[in-house]
């Protein structure tokens, strides 16, 4: 992620961002900054950027904030999607830019708060401008033993090869089949990223790094929580729809576990440490993502003890 931070209220207008691992409390802190902003006259408005909220079928699981917990704060891109249409980042991307600008149009802040990376990379630094790939070089290419695909890929595209561990199955097909559609690598089509706009807003950014012992209590917690408040009965409405089983709403944390309990493969305690395990396992990944993927001068929060003005204070005094 290359965008860095701009500070030029005067010329672009302010975009706030939230992001950090789940349960960290990024929702919580991005409705009190959206009221601290109407106490000053200024709208704030939050705006989703995690991969499990957009989807309407994961209210419980995705932690989705409540009518109560949004405290009359204008919300958007929650429960955007139904769960049998797929969001891409560039998806998503592209009704964010939209929602982002109407609020800035009405002179509003925008806050964007989530837990998903590559959409808010994607949004930021642009996509790259990939042509659509042929249907029969995917399938070749996908069907591939890894192995062998790893192997063509260090013939038609050797440096992106390198970057690549030879058993990661998904990033290897992407590539050769980039390669091999368009006559170009991979690497080629990300650097002519587009649609990018860190460089049209001042962006006010907080990255919460909470400590892991605190941040995996909480994980462990929320998960007993959403399945005495309605999981189970999500899911069991997911699987009677008979949705690809590929679809990332399907493989949304919890969902597997909690279809796993409902075919009667395990019981309730076993649910419960997996899904407490796939919650801090998917935690853990994010705060190292949120850790060293973002310009240097993201500051980054490792306690739990958030003090807005403090770290808004560049959004407060423009």
């Amino acid at each position: 992620m290359s965008t860095a931070v701009s500070l030029e209220s005067g010329t672009r207008p302010p975009l706030a961002l939230i992001a950090g691992p789940t349960a960290s409390g990024k929702s919580d802190l991005a409705v009190r900054l959206a009221e601290e902003l109407t106490t000053q006259g200024r709208n704030g408005v939050v705006i989703n950027a995690d991969s499990a909220q957009v989807y309407a079928d994961l209210e419980v699981l995705s932690a989705r904030p409540s009518a109560e917990e949004m405290r009359g704060i204008d919300h958007r891109l929650f429960g955007a999607w139904d769960g049998a249409r797929a969001c891409s980042a560039a998806d998503w991307a592209t009704r964010a830019r939209a929602e982002i600008a109407e609020v800035q149009r009405d002179g509003g802040v925008p806050i964007l708060v989530g837990g998903t990376g590559l959409y808010i990379r994607t949004l930021l630094d642009g996509i790259a401008p990939v042509p659509p790939i042929d249907p029969a070089i995917r399938d070749a290419a996908r069907a591939l033993p890894v192995a062998e695909a790893y192997a063509a890929l260090r013939r038609e595209d050797p440096d992106r090869a390198a970057q690549l561990a030879p058993a990661d199955t998904t990033r290897i097909a992407r590539a050769l089949e980039v390669v091999r559609s368009t006559g170009r690598p991979l690497a080629a089509w990300q650097a002519e990223r587009i649609g990018g706009i860190g460089d049209q807003v001042a962006l006010h950014p907080a990255v919460l790094l909470p400590p892991r012992d605190w941040l995996y209590e909480r994980c462990d917690r929320r998960f007993v929580q959403m399945l005495d408040h309605g999981a189970i009965e999500e899911v069991r409405a997911l699987l009677a729809r008979a949705l690809d089983p590929a679809l990332p709403v399907m493989r949304a944390i919890g969902v597997p576990e909690i279809a796993a309990l409902l075919r009667g493969e395990i019981d309730r305690e076993t649910l419960l440490s997996r899904g407490a395990q796939a919650t801090r396992n998917y935690a853990k990944r994010q705060f190292t993502w949120f850790r060293r993927q973002p310009p240097a001068d993201w500051q980054r929060l490792d306690h739990i003890d958030y003090n807005l003005n403090g770290i808004f204070a560049s959004l407060f005094h423009t």
